[in-house]
């Protein structure tokens, strides 16, 4: 099960002097369900009957491997979700058209589209000429803060210049392009969890390599004709693209005579998870400074100044930032205690992670189960005995309550515009991490349709808007002064 939730955040506590200021009061947040299509009884052709939704608009299941929140559109009224769709009759039936994987439009505030649902497909229904060679890749799923775009996995979705939100964007004008990667004149690299930066025109990425995982910063360029490469149809090509590793950059760790001496400002990107939200800094899961201890860092995108955002014992990962750069939202394992046996104890050196630390953050899920929880934490960071609220706090932790630990969230949250909202998704636990042989009984979900995701939003009477920072623009500059 996934939830999209919503936050309302106050801005009571953002008094901000000289240096780094006392941690925020805790917000007050009241969640509540976000709609989604109705569920099918099974996958068959034709389970998604008139009786189960008279508009044929579409059913999805109640498990999947494809449901992923995304972020806001501009106008904080809309999110974007990946849904696969499933039961739809056989062509030229109404309702054909909606089946597979999708990219939808789901209202936040309530209002319904001119279909008569509270949820719109963006991608139902593409002309065949429209979206060739289109990547199968389509998770993470982002809509440019110039909203007439958004990024679905390796693909950009547009609709002729028009907004994604607007009423006549229809499918007949939908074009989804390819991303391409260009290496060589006839090779191509393979970018994963790619993330858009707020100017809408660069990219981040990672990819495994023979030496393990590098990260990248390039930029989106339109290719209508391209004459090389595999795939030559109209595509996006990343290009001016920029290793994130300097070659002749201070080490984590270095050994200087009989010391091993740990460098807190070096730049070791491991994973990148995004940019900050006026896109000055990129987000990453960097070098540990505690043994076993996994974080989330910034660093500058000019400068190269590091920041560690996150100390907590337990392991962060997934993360957004608000517009405005106040704060952050990250998926982490605290509270959960899934990793305190190995980390809880603080401040001992990382002289064994150079080895170790990819067997001690595969400790923090049981197989596909993800034990994160949505913790909200401003832009300083943790520190000394702040370590930001769970989002989701309010509950008697039941079956079906906002803290229900079965629930367990993924990537990524996202922040709405002005600050007051944040999106994000959880999955139900299943089998095999329950039932069966496993202690931990099965839940029944109590989701729309009893799916194994939903929908959620949260709200605070505490909340005003903030005007976001003004976005980084970085047109030709190497990238962390590389």
């Amino acid at each position: 099960m996934r939830w999209l939730q919503t936050i309302v955040l106050s801005t009571a506590a953002l008094g901000f002097g000289s240096g780094v200021p006392p941690p925020p009061r805790p917000e007050r947040i009241e969640i509540t369900e976000l709609p989604l299509p109705p569920v099918a009884p099974n996958n068959n052709t034709g389970a998604c009957t008139a009786h189960i939704n008279p508009r044929h608009t579409g059913c999805i299941g109640k498990a999947s491997d494809f449901f992923q929140a995304g972020d806001f559109a501009p106008d904080g009224k809309h999110v974007v979700a990946t849904v696969e769709f499933v039961g739809a009759p056989l062509a030229p039936s109404l309702g054909s058209a909606f089946q597979g994987k999708q990219l939808i439009l789901i209202r936040t505030d309530g209002e319904i589209f001119e279909n008569g649902d509270s949820w719109k497909c963006l991608t139902c229904g593409v002309l065949l000429t429209n979206a060739r060679s289109v990547d199968p890749s389509r998770d993470y799923p982002h809509i440019a803060r110039n909203g007439k775009q958004a990024l679905w996995g390796h693909n950009i979705v547009e609709c002729g210049g028009l907004t994604l939100v607007d009423k006549r964007c229809t499918p007949e004008k939908v074009h989804i392009y390819p991303i391409y990667w260009p290496t060589g004149k006839n090779s191509s690299g393979n970018p994963r969890e790619m993330r858009m930066h707020p100017d809408d025109k660069h990219m981040g990425w990672s990819a495994f390599t023979s030496g393990g995982e590098n990260s990248y910063y390039g930029r989106l360029n339109f290719n209508k004709n391209p004459t090389n490469g595999t795939i030559r149809v109209s595509r996006y090509d990343l290009v001016d693209v920029n290793l994130l590793a300097r070659p002749n950059g201070t080490a984590p760790i270095t050994v200087e005579g009989s010391e091993l001496k740990i460098h807190d400002q070096a730049i070791s990107i491991g994973e990148l998870r995004g940019f900050s939200g006026s896109g000055d800094e990129i987000l990453y899961i960097g070098s540990t400074r505690e043994a076993n201890n996994i974080d989330l860092f910034a660093v500058h995108i000019i400068t190269g100044a590091v920041r560690r955002l996150t100390s907590h014992p337990e392991y962060a990962d997934p993360i957004a930032f608000s517009h405005d750069d106040q704060w952050f939202v990250t998926m982490d394992t605290r509270g959960s205690n899934r990793q305190m046996w190995m980390a809880g104890m603080r401040h001992v050196p990382p002289l064994i992670d150079l080895v170790a630390i990819t067997a001690a953050s595969s400790t923090r899920n049981n197989g596909a189960r993800r034990f994160f929880q949505p913790i909200l934490i401003d832009r300083y960071g943790d520190r000394e005995e702040y370590f930001g609220q769970h989002v989701n706090y309010a509950g008697n932790g039941s079956n079906g309550s906002a803290n229900d630990s079965n629930w367990n969230g993924k990537a990524d949250p996202a922040f709405s515009p002005d600050g007051t909202h944040v999106v994000y998704w959880q999955s139900l636990v299943i089998p095999p991490a329950c039932g069966g042989v496993n202690p931990l009984p099965c839940p029944v979900s109590n989701a729309q349709g009893g799916s194994n995701f939903s929908n959620n939003a949260s709200s605070s009477e505490d909340s005003q808007g903030r005007e976001p920072e003004p976005r980084v623009q970085c047109p030709g500059c190497d990238p962390l002064g590389y």
